[in-house]
């Protein structure tokens, strides 16, 4: 079998596992653990059925790092909770998910998938570096749009996205940015940018819907060649130069925040999934015991490689 590399967008697997498994089943303790069953089950269908010879869970050490919000400060902020001077601000997470997230870890570790955080970063830009380092075909799971910038036929980077569930996933490649959004995978981030993502916190271009985006990066290639050829006043409308213009304050800082960071100081691990030995496979049924994981964890050690 040839190696194959997947990343998984963790926080996007776990809040979907949180919200679409129902929580009737209880740890002993009464803890709530529907995301980590979830989770666990996720992983058991994409073993199952992609192959991944390595797996990686990308963990967001900073959901919302400061450099980002110095330069865009509404990045985010609707999912703010608390403000932390000097430190991570603390996102909006359902009580009952938040408890979860430690069991979340050990049943990642049990089962021998590393966990990469890098400080100051999302999990896209442990994602992204990742990607970019792979010597191997990539798979990046997720349900976010914003990791469409990485997908590359040339290099076999595909996304497994989730937006549908885990019983319609949709594999990604050039061809399905290029049908869906008219652009390549390479103009996504600047496709995003002038979009803007109110989930996100990104006001876009105003008056630029993702129809006008598309055309005006298939007519002019990429954001540069948009901005110059609108003070220039050339290949588009008065009305469209207008408001690239206006844009200019946004446009100078918003292609960082949308752009993945592709050069964290982080490596592929080298070591391959599964393979685990006799007392590995004994901690992790005692972990998932303890915590009332049952079938769950039967069907994730099942699915690793032997």
């Amino acid at each position: 079998m040839s190696d194959r590399l997947m990343l998984l967008d963790t926080a996007s697997l776990y809040f979907r596992a949180f919200y679409g498994v129902p929580d009737k089943v209880k740890a002993p303790d009464g803890s709530p653990v529907n995301a980590a069953r979830g989770l666990l089950d996720m992983i058991a269908k994409l073993v199952s059925t992609y192959r991944p010879t390595h797996l990686v869970a990308c963990w967001d050490d900073d959901w919302r790092p400061q450099w980002r919000v110095d330069l865009i400060p509404s990045y985010k902020a609707h999912r703010v909770v608390e403000v932390v001077p000097n430190g991570a601000d603390v996102e909006e997470v359902p009580d009952p998910l938040e408890v979860q997230i430690p069991l979340i870890r050990a049943e990642l570790t049990a089962l021998g998938i590393p966990i990469i955080g890098v400080a100051a970063h999302e999990a896209d830009d442990v994602i992204g570096t990742l990607a970019t380092l792979a010597t191997m075909p990539v798979d990046i799971v997720t349900g976010d749009r914003d990791l469409f910038q990485l997908i590359d036929d040339a290099r076999d980077i595909r996304v497994i996205y989730t937006a549908r569930g885990m019983s319609n996933l949709d594999t990604l490649t050039d061809a399905s940015v290029v049908a869906k959004y008219g652009v390549l995978p390479s103009q996504y981030a600047d496709f995003a940018t002038m979009r803007g993502d109110a989930s996100d916190g990104l006001p876009g271009v105003a008056g630029v819907g993702e129809k006008t985006a598309a055309t005006l990066l298939q007519t002019h290639g990429d954001l540069d060649g948009i901005r110059t050829a609108a003070r220039a006043g050339e290949g588009m409308s008065a009305g469209l130069q207008t408001k690239i213009l206006a844009a200019s304050d946004y446009l100078d800082v918003a292609p960082t925040v949308v752009r993945v960071a592709c050069d964290l100081d982080i490596a592929v691990p080298a070591a391959p999934l599964g393979h685990l030995d006799d007392a590995a496979k004994d901690a992790a049924v005692t972990l998932a015991e303890a915590w009332n994981l049952g079938t769950s964890m039967t069907r994730a050690l099942a699915a690793l490689p032997v």
